[in-house]
């Protein structure tokens, strides 16, 4: 995948503070220097990966830590959350709505798969049931031929011209005949350009100027060098861009410019894409994204749930056990017993962990209460060595049968816990990156 090196990097640079006997001054540093290494061999601009190790240092203060914190989850949040801000700096600056006609205009760099872009774009809304049109103001030989064969394909309307040299009549054109049709999202496709190209730049201003596009996204290839951040912000200085697509996440491991490029123009990814299909299409979620990036899986947003609805004072113990590399019986009994202890916080947070939604109806929360006391009362007359392992198969039959007796319930009872644990344990394996 995409920033596969990057992630593996950023992965291992965690692994090592981890791995730590003592988290001090010398083993942050050094894992931000691994991290900060990694991100530039990705071709994340130099100034963006300074930025964000100054301001881990002013967030991560390891001398002022109260007793009881794990400063590796610490600092692994304070990495984690800015990363996610590289790739998300605030929504878009606008969102187009049905039954109000939006115009979208696509702008990027030769070789973006821009026009590529559009169709998705196009295709992605059309399954929502969206009107929506195409407009081909790109007058590069072959690209009117290409586009019009798409959207055909993707049964989108489409307007342009392969005789009309002037990308900005094309455009007004389109745009005329469509809003008489009253489409709720008309996207004009532009012409492919180069930061040195003033011309071609003053050219894209004029078609803005002349269409008024509610929106301007910038589409770029996640292939790119560190180049991508001047490039996006003559882009940015020449139009509104309020939104990035990234293009080709597929086989390509240098994909920090993409980053760089998204900060240069101050506008979120909104959409990401792999080979031509028009299916392989992405609603780009920033938290998810940097989550598998880091081989985290759901571990981060785990952790936003538990600093959302957990009081404070019990937020140190919970995240501590998150941070556990093996999910053993004895420890899915703790989490049992913060739970209950929550009352109905700890619903909210055992629905988010992973609980079956079987066993925990929200129509029902008394039943599902008392699933958990249950599940608690049967790992009461478990052993230490049945509750320290994380080896189901060490539940044989007869084990299984001594503790339906000891808490008075029957075996189906302690076979459907166990299955409950092996479903949680596999969560919790993805939550670890280990699958």
């Amino acid at each position: 995948m995409v920033l596969a090196q990057l992630g593996g990097s950023i992965s291992r640079a965690l692994q090592q503070m981890r791995n730590a006997s003592i988290i001090d001054e010398k083993v942050l540093k050094d894992c931000l220097n691994d991290v900060a290494r990694a991100l530039l061999q990705s071709r994340v601009q130099f100034k963006l990966v300074r930025d964000m190790q100054t301001n881990i240092k002013k967030i991560v203060k390891l001398d002022d830590l109260a007793a009881g914190y794990d400063k590796r989850i610490i600092i692994q949040q304070a990495i984690f959350n800015e990363l996610c801000k590289m790739f998300d700096p605030g929504k878009p600056s606008f969102a187009p709505k049905k039954r109000k006609a939006s115009v979208v205009m696509f702008v990027g760099l030769q070789g973006s798969w821009k026009s590529t872009a559009c169709i998705k774009y196009g295709y992605y809304h059309q399954k929502k049931g969206w009107k929506l049109a195409l407009v081909c103001a790109d007058t590069r030989a072959g690209v009117f031929n290409q586009l019009k064969q798409n959207a055909t394909m993707a049964k989108i309307p489409f307007y342009g011209s392969n005789t009309e040299s002037n990308p900005i009549r094309t455009a007004a054109e389109g745009l005329e005949r469509f809003k008489k049709g009253n489409f709720d999202l008309i996207i004009v496709d532009t012409n492919g350009r180069h930061k040195q190209e003033a011309a071609l730049f003053e050219e894209m201003r004029q078609v803005s100027v002349a269409i008024k596009p509610d929106l301007v996204i910038f589409v770029i290839n996640s292939s790119i060098g560190q180049a991508a951040f001047n490039q996006a912000q003559a882009f940015k200085q020449s139009v509104a861009v309020g939104a990035v697509i990234i293009t080709k996440m597929d086989g390509h491991a240098k994909g920090g410019g993409a980053l760089s490029a998204v900060a240069a123009t101050k506008s979120p990814v909104i959409f990401f894409g792999a080979g031509e299909r028009m299916d392989v299409f992405e609603v780009f979620d920033v938290k998810p994204f940097v989550s598998s990036l880091l081989g985290m899986g759901d571990l981060s947003g785990v952790m936003d749930k538990i600093k959302e609805v957990v009081p404070t004072d019990q937020q140190t113990e919970l995240l501590q056990m998150l941070n556990e590399e093996n999910f053993t019986l004895g420890l899915m009994y703790q989490l049992l017993q913060n739970i209950l202890k929550m009352g109905p916080i700890g619903q909210v947070l055992s629905m988010f962990l992973g609980f079956r939604e079987k066993s925990m109806p929200k129509s029902h929360k008394d039943e599902s209460q008392a699933q958990l006391i249950r599940y608690k009362s049967m790992m009461n007359s478990m052993t230490k060595e049945e509750l320290n392992s994380s080896n189901p198969m060490l539940m044989n039959e007869s084990r299984i049968k001594r503790i339906a007796r000891g808490s008075g319930r029957q075996v189906k009872d302690v076979e459907e816990m166990m299955e409950e644990y092996k479903r949680l344990a596999k969560i919790w394996s993805k939550m670890k990156g280990e699958t």
